[in-house]
C-alpha cells in the first residue's frame, strides 16, 4: 500500500503533537481529527500573528518551531504576566477562541516561526469530541480563577497586608512540639504537666501518638472540680473523646470555620498518619483576624439580649469582608457565613425559649432557601419553619399555637438583627409553616402529585430545608421520606426539569451577554438560580441527602455518569457566580438593598467578564443535561 504525501503529513504532525500536553493524552480519533485539519504557517520575525485590533480571534495556534512573545495590551493586566515567551507545543488563545472575541494579548514572532493552526469551529468541535482537550480548555479557566482572586487581593492589598491571611496552612501555625498523655495517665499528673508548661489543654493520645480525647480548662471546673472527680483516676474518663482535628494542610479559614460550626476553642492538627502534630487554638487564628471569630464567637455566645446579637450580625459582614479581601473562595466564604449566621439564629431561639414553655415538645426549626443550602450571601431574607411530633397527650393545635408564638418572637428578633421578615411570609410564625411530620409529607406530597405552578415553586424553596435547631431526625425522616417518593414521580421531576429551563444563561449570539433594560445581569435569577435549581432535581433524581448545591452536584456525579473534572468545572462557575454576588453585595449596597444581585459586566476587568462568560456556559452545560435527561 503506498502512503500519499498528505498522509505522511498528518503522521508527521501527529508524532510532532504526541511530545506535547495535552495532545499526548488525546483521544486517538481526536488527535487524529486535529492533525487532519490543521495547517501549518510560516511567520517570519518580527510579525504580528494576533492582536487585539485583529478582532474575534479566528484561528487557534499551537507552535511547531520558533519562539512567541505574548503580550498584554491596554491598562487593565488580565494576566499574571506582563509578556510571555512560548515555545514549541505551546499554544493560543485559549480563552479569546473559546469566547468568540479578540484577543486581549498581542502574539509577535521574534523568532522565524511555523505554527499549526485550526479554525475556531474546528477548535470547538476538538473540545465536544475530546474530553481531555476539554478539560485542559476549563483547566486554562480554573487558573484565570485564581488570577481575579489574587487582583481582588492586590485591591485589598493593604487592607489584607495588616491581617495576614486565613490561608494559611495550618501546619504553619503550629508554635510549638504537640504534648500529650495516655488515656491510662493519671489525671492529677495530667494537670501538673498542664500548669507546668502553661497550655490550656492536654491531648490525649494512643500508643501511636493518634489523638482519642483532649481535656480543656474549660472542662476542669464542671467535670473535675464541682463533680469532685478523684485524680488519680485516670484522664480518660474524664476527657472529651473524638476530638476535632484537621489535617496539617488544612487552612486557617477551615479551622475557623471547623470552631463556629461545632462552638469549639481547640482543634487537633495531624499528619498524613493520623498522628498529633499540634494544638490550634482560637488565640492562634486570634492573631491572624482584627475582628476574631473569637469576638464574634464571643459575641453570641454570651449575648443576653437581641442587642448584643445586633452587634454580631455587624461583625459578620465585617469578617466576611476581609475574608473575600484575603482571596478566600466563594464556597467558604458561604459556608462560613451560614455558619456563624446559624450559631446567631441559635442563640436567638435560646433566647426566646427563656420565655416560652415548649418542655415536652419535640421540634425542629428549619431552615430552608439558601440557609437550608449553606449558601447564604450577605443579603439574605427570613425563610424557615417548624416540624414538630405532638406530645401523646397534648391537644394537638394547643401546641401549634405555643409554637407560633414563640416562633413570632424568633421571626421579630431575627428581623432586628439584620435578617428582614419574608414578604412572601416563609416564616415559621407562618401557621400553614409549623406542622407535624406527617402534616409536612403531606404538604409535600401534594405538590409532588399534582405540580401545577405553584407546587412547583413551592417545591424549589422548601426542598431546600434542613434542621437548624432541635430534633435533626425529624428533617432526616422527611428528607429520606422526600426523596424515596420524588424518585419514583418522573412526571413531577420531568415539571421541575422544564420549570428550571424557563430561564437561560444570559448570554448572547452577537454580545458577550444578554442584559436587561438597565443594563445589568442579576446574578441571582439569571445566574446562581440556574446551578441551584438543576442540582435539586438531580439531588432527587438520585436520592442524594444532602441540600448543599455543590454537595449534590459531587455526590451525584458518580451517579449521573459525569466525571469528576466535568463537575469540577460546572462547581467553579457556581462560585464565580457566587463570589461576584458576594463582592457586590458588601462593597456596594447595604443589606438587602435593591440591585443587591445586579451587575453591570462592562463594570468588571477584562478577565472577570471572560470567567463570567465561562460560568454561565457551565450553566447551559447542566441545563443541556437536564434537556437531555427529560427529552425537553
Amino acid at each position: 500500500m503506498s502512503t500519499t504525501a498528505a498522509q505522511m503529513l498528518v503522521g508527521a504532525s501527529t508524532d510532532f503533537l504526541r511530545h506535547f500536553s495535552p495532545f499526548d493524552r488525546m483521544e486517538p480519533a481526536a488527535l487524529a481529527y486535529l492533525a487532519q485539519h490543521a495547517v501549518l504557517g510560516f511567520h517570519p520575525r518580527g510579525s504580528e500573528i494576533l492582536t487585539p485590533e485583529m478582532g474575534p480571534a479566528r484561528h487557534f495556534y499551537i507552535i511547531q518551531r520558533g519562539k512567541v512573545q505574548a503580550r498584554q495590551t491596554g491598562a487593565t493586566a488580565v494576566t499574571e504576566y506582563a509578556s510571555l515567551t512560548m515555545s514549541a507545543g505551546e499554544c493560543f488563545p485559549i480563552g479569546a477562541i473559546s469566547a468568540q472575541r479578540p484577543s486581549t494579548n498581542a502574539y509577535v514572532a521574534v523568532e522565524d516561526s511555523f505554527c499549526f493552526q485550526i479554525t475556531g469551529d474546528e477548535f470547538l468541535h476538538l473540545m465536544q469530541i475530546s474530553p481531555v482537550f476539554h478539560l485542559f480548555c476549563t483547566q486554562y479557566i480554573a487558573s484565570l480563577l485564581n488570577q481575579s482572586r489574587q487582583q481582588l487581593q492586590t485591591t485589598f492589598a493593604q487592607r489584607a497586608a495588616e491581617q495576614q491571611t486565613m490561608t494559611t496552612p495550618l501546619g504553619q501555625l503550629v508554635k510549638r512540639e504537640p504534648v500529650c498523655v495516655t488515656p491510662e495517665t493519671r489525671t492529677r499528673s495530667a494537670l501538673e504537666k498542664m500548669n507546668e508548661l502553661r497550655i490550656g489543654c492536654m491531648v490525649v493520645a494512643d500508643a501511636g501518638q493518634r489523638p482519642v480525647g483532649i481535656l480543656t480548662q474549660s472542662d476542669l471546673l464542671p467535670r473535675v472540680v464541682l463533680a469532685g472527680f478523684d485524680l488519680e483516676r485516670p484522664i480518660g474518663e474524664v476527657m472529651t473523646a473524638n476530638p476535632h482535628q484537621l489535617p496539617a494542610t488544612a487552612s486557617a479559614y477551615d479551622a475557623a470555620l471547623e470552631m463556629a460550626t461545632h462552638g469549639v476553642r481547640h482543634l487537633l492538627v495531624v499528619d498524613g498518619n493520623g498522628c498529633l502534630k499540634g494544638v490550634i487554638s482560637e488565640r492562634d487564628l486570634f492573631s491572624l483576624q482584627r475582628i476574631s471569630l473569637r469576638q464574634i464567637r464571643a459575641g453570641i455566645e454570651n449575648a443576653a439580649d437581641v442587642d448584643a446579637l445586633q452587634h454580631a450580625s455587624r461583625d459578620i459582614r465585617q469578617l466576611a469582608l476581609n475574608l473575600i479581601a484575603q482571596g478566600v473562595g466563594a464556597e467558604q466564604l458561604t459556608q462560613f457565613i451560614s455558619a456563624l449566621n446559624d450559631a446567631l439564629t441559635r442563640r436567638i431561639i435560646e433566647l426566646a425559649l427563656d420565655r416560652h414553655d415548649l418542655v415536652g415538645i419535640d421540634f425542629g426549626w428549619f431552615a430552608f432557601g439558601s440557609e437550608g443550602r449553606h449558601e447564604q450571601t450577605l443579603s439574605t431574607d427570613q425563610d424557615n419553619g417548624i416540624i414538630w411530633r405532638c406530645p401523646e397527650p397534648e391537644d394537638a393545635e394547643a401546641v401549634r399555637k405555643r409554637l407560633i408564638a414563640f416562633a413570632r418572637e424568633v421571626n421579630q428578633n431575627l428581623a432586628a438583627c439584620g435578617f428582614p421578615l419574608c414578604k412572601g411570609n416563609i416564616m415559621a410564625s407562618n401557621p400553614d409553616l409549623c406542622l407535624t411530620l406527617d402534616e409536612w409529607k403531606e404538604r409535600f406530597g401534594d405538590w409532588i402529585r399534582e405540580p401545577d405552578p405553584q407546587a412547583l415553586l413551592n417545591a424549589s424553596i422548601f426542598f431546600d430545608f434542613r434542621v437548624l435547631y432541635g430534633n435533626e431526625r425529624l428533617g432526616d425522616q422527611l428528607r429520606t421520606w422526600l426523596n424515596k417518593l420524588s424518585r419514583t414521580s418522573t412526571n413531577f421531576l420531568r415539571m421541575m426539569a422544564a420549570n428550571a429551563l424557563q430561564v437561560p444563561p444570559p448570554l448572547g449570539r452577537i454580545r458577550d451577554f444578554v442584559l436587561e433594560d438597565d443594563g445589568t445581569i442579576d446574578l441571582k435569577k439569571c445566574g446562581a438560580r440556574l446551578f441551584v435549581d438543576a442540582a435539586r432535581i438531580i439531588a432527587l433524581r438520585t436520592g442524594v441527602d444532602s441540600s448543599s448545591t455543590v454537595q449534590r452536584l459531587r455526590q451525584a456525579s458518580g451517579k449521573m455518569g459525569v466525571s469528576s473534572e466535568e463537575v469540577s468545572a460546572i462547581i467553579d462557575g457556581f462560585h464565580f457566580i457566587q463570589l461576584l454576588r458576594l463582592r457586590s453585595q458588601h462593597l456596594e449596597t447595604e443589606h438587602d438593598a435593591d440591585g443587591d444581585n445586579r451587575i453591570d459586566p462592562d463594570s468588571l476587568n477584562e478577565l472577570d467578564r471572560r470567567i463570567l462568560k465561562e460560568a454561565f456556559r457551565q450553566a447551559r452545560k447542566l441545563q443541556l443535561r437536564l434537556k437531555l435527561d427529560y427529552q425537553l
